[in-house]
């Protein structure tokens, strides 16, 4: 019972610490951003937040500061703690559909709830949509998927870096 009464206790701190974010970007300095995720692991949390527009620098800052004056004098996790805030990263999955729009043009993997998965361009979001491109069974043919959100496991933007030709 005791490994469940420390995850109780974990979870109790990602609350309290998320409470304390949403309090900070209901601020209108701060109020394009979202919450995205929050991790906690020891004495390291690390909290990612996005918004429609992309993520500042001083905007990170000014959530940081704020984050770390709370927990200074709360204690919440104790007197020594590592804080990180910023941007997801094109390396984390998008959790939100409004994190899609921002990614147009980009190519795309997406799990579906029904184990498939759709990889191409993101070409298009309207309301609860996604629109894929991908190849067709010919390469010279493309097919336009469309995918609800609500459909959708789970996402990532994949890093290209373009074929370069070789100069000789």
């Amino acid at each position: 019972m005791f490994p469940l009464f420390n995850l109780w206790i974990l979870e109790n701190i990602i609350v309290k610490i998320e409470s304390i974010v949403e309090q900070r970007l209901a601020e209108e300095d701060l109020n394009a951003c979202y919450l995205v995720d929050t991790v906690h692991s020891g004495t390291k949390v690390q909290i990612f937040i996005d918004s429609d527009e992309g993520v500042s620098f001083g905007e990170c800052q000014k959530l940081s500061r704020y984050i770390e004056s709370v927990l200074d004098e709360t204690l919440i996790l104790g007197e020594k703690y590592v804080l990180e805030v910023s941007s997801p990263g094109i390396e984390r999955p998008l959790k939100f559909l409004r994190q899609y729009p921002k990614n147009i043009g980009r190519e795309i993997k997406s799990k579906l709830k029904d184990g498939s998965v759709i990889k191409g361009v993101l070409k298009e979001v309207k309301e609860e949509v996604l629109f894929i491109e991908s190849e067709g069974k010919n390469k010279k043919e493309s097919i336009i998927n469309e995918i609800t959100f609500d459909a959708v496991d789970s996402s990532k933007i994949l890093i290209s870096f373009g074929k370069q030709k070789m100069k000789k």
